[in-house]
């Protein structure tokens, strides 16, 4: 009767379980739950460090020091002041954005142009060119220090702002290039042919067309990039001799001396100095794997 009312009013009854369904969606279930427990403790355990550095740097030396309270009592807002003055950060910040921006800007224009000519364009040697980059892709960093070095003092761009920017970039060619290249592949060659039929250039066709639709890929490069150039100190520490050119991670080590320890003041430091890529991560973050993604969808 029930099934007569619902057919007469144009509705439909949701199907009733079988047992064989129940019984894979229970052998489902469990695994399921399995995995949601285990990312969870994944979670927890990338969380813990972060909410400890954060207690710290609201705690005194002594209390940090005898490690009983991680609820700081009280909590001691001057770690912030002390390690804003005391590391340079008035200094340091304004470096660390500059190079960030400098470089990640860099990064863009080339990687976006090398990406799209190696995805697009049929050269000889083009097979060659992927394979010297995933070859450069495999040496460690440091392993060119010295020859960018000399390089840099050859060019009179030793211990300059511009020098440490080329580096930075030329660092972060290789992966960059590999991204973008895979996100052009993935794009449908028709919106290049319907451009070509209206008369524009293969650059016009590049700037005005493949470019904006490449934003995820961009996005992406940019987020990465930046969080490696931000946490960069190694090779600036190489590179520069004026200190006052030094990248913000170069306040840290203000703080790090085994005479005089001051790790509270040290986690509150730290804090200064990864918050702003932070904050430009949860801005930035939802393009990330989108832009990631896209070269292998296809």
């Amino acid at each position: 009767m029930n099934t007569l009312v619902d057919t007469a009013r144009g509705t439909k009854t949701p199907p009733v379980p079988t047992p064989s369904t129940r019984r894979r969606v229970a052998r489902l279930r469990g695994p399921r739950m399995a995995l949601y427990a285990l990312l969870i403790a994944g979670a927890l355990e990338a969380l813990v460090p972060v909410l400890w550095i954060l207690s710290g740097s609201l705690q005194s030396a002594e209390q940090l020091y005898k490690g009983t309270d991680p609820i700081p009592h009280p909590f001691e807002w001057g770690n912030f002041a002390t390690a804003w003055n005391e590391g340079g950060f008035s200094q340091y910040l304004p470096n660390s954005l500059l190079y960030t921006a400098g470089s990640v800007l860099g990064i863009l224009v080339i990687a976006s142009m090398a990406g799209y000519a190696l995805a697009r364009i049929e050269f000889p040697g083009r097979g060659a060119v992927v394979g010297a980059i995933l070859v450069i892709m495999i040496i460690p960093l440091p392993a060119s220090f010295i020859a960018q070095y000399k390089l840099l003092i050859t060019l009179g761009l030793a211990n300059t702002r511009i020098g440490y920017i080329l580096v930075l970039i030329a660092g972060g060619l290789p992966i960059s290039i590999l991204i973008m290249r895979g996100f052009f592949a993935s794009q449908p060659k028709e919106l290049e042919e319907a451009a070509a039929i209206d008369g524009a250039s293969l650059l016009g066709t590049f700037w005005r067309i493949i470019l904006p639709l490449a934003r995820p890929g961009l996005v992406a490069v940019a987020v990465i990039q930046a969080m490696g150039v931000w946490n960069e100190y190694l090779m600036g520490l190489v590179l520069f001799n004026d200190s006052s050119l030094m990248p913000v991670q170069r306040g840290l080590t203000n703080f790090v001396s085994a005479e005089s320890p001051q790790q509270q003041i040290l986690l509150a430091a730290s804090l200064i100095a990864v918050l702003p890529i932070v904050v430009f991560y949860a801005i930035a973050q939802r393009h990330i794997i989108s832009g990631l993604s896209a070269g292998a969808l296809k």
